[in-house]
């Protein structure tokens, strides 16, 4: 029988206590489960420390598996970790791009039927491990002015957010830099989208073709600046397509760079609390091993190639 930690978020609701009680119910027909809620990083680094080899099993969304990848990267274990995901969050963006099913008993199966595969990930220069993606420009700016919104209006507040930031977006001029090559040199851009993963905010395509197997990191720059070939990009990355455009560079490769005026950064739906004028992402190809539904039931058929 497999041995498994399964990291739950301690102030979670009753919906998600039945999601997860379900999820439960799959496991331990097969495998040997300890349940633990965890509510702090120095929680995480305890439930690490004690896997001793145990396959360690993420009950949530996108931010709990992007804050246990890396308590596992502060404990020095990535490359010993076996990781599983049960999602139980609302966006379960990284779930959507690799095919994990969003019903919890489901996702459970694939642990419990599944052998784990080599996972990349990429690394900032921050030392921050990023599991999905990460984004800079506009739409980190609407994430800014959602949380303005959100303590008085809920979920209201992030389309107000995105309102205000369509309204007056607020471009920044970097240079672009993968693998040593200049994609674009102090130019004003929309958007940069760096990662493994395809999907933002629920579901949004933003890096087509972005797969965490492949050994590459998928890197996006709009340079859409005009009202209308805004709203075109918009409309355009709601249907994953935006990256047809020919004020959009779509490449692939394994360091970016970008550096130039003041930008906040999203790294796995979390927004930096401070702006940068630099920041850095390295590829770390195969850095965990994670349980993902066969390549025949995983998305990305016929997605276009990087150029």
């Amino acid at each position: 029988m497999t041995d498994i930690v399964l990291v739950a978020n301690a102030n979670a609701g009753t919906h998600e206590q039945k999601a997860l009680d379900a999820a439960l119910e799959v496991l331990r027909r097969t495998c040997r489960v300890e349940v633990v809620e965890t509510s702090t990083p120095e929680e995480l680094d305890d439930v690490v420390g004690r896997l001793d080899g145990r396959t360690l099993v993420v009950a949530g969304g996108d931010g709990s598996l992007h804050a246990v990848v890396n308590a596992l990267h502060r404990k020095g274990v990535l490359g010993e970790a076996r990781v599983g995901l049960v999602p139980l969050g609302t966006g379960n963006d990284f779930a959507r791009g690799v095919g994990i099913p969003l019903d919890p008993a489901e996702a459970a199966d694939i642990v419990a039927r599944g052998n784990p595969v080599p996972v990349d990930l990429a690394i900032d220069d921050t030392g921050t491990v990023v599991v999905n993606n990460a984004h800079l420009g506009v739409g980190a700016e609407a994430s800014r002015a959602a949380d303005k919104w959100k303590p008085r209006l809920g979920r209201i507040g992030y389309a107000l957010g995105a309102l205000s930031a369509g309204y007056d977006p607020k471009f920044v001029k970097v240079t672009v830099t993968v693998d040593g090559r200049v994609v674009v040199r102090r130019r004003r851009v929309a958007q940069v989208a760096v990662g493994n993963g395809s999907s933002v905010g629920g579901g949004t395509e933003l890096i087509p073709g972005a797969d965490p197997v492949d050994g590459r990191l998928v890197i996006i720059v709009s340079r859409a600046r005009g009202q209308l070939r805004r709203f075109a990009y918009v409309a355009r990355l709601r249907r994953g397509k935006h990256h047809l455009m020919k004020e959009v560079d779509r490449t692939s490769g394994c360091e970016v760079v970008v550096e130039g005026e003041p930008f906040y950064v999203i790294t796995d739906g979390e927004i930096s609390e401070e702006s940068c004028r630099r920041r850095s992402w390295r590829l770390e190809a195969g850095a965990m091993r994670m349980y993902l539904p066969p390549p025949d039931e995983r998305p990305g058929e016929g997605a276009t190639p990087a150029r």
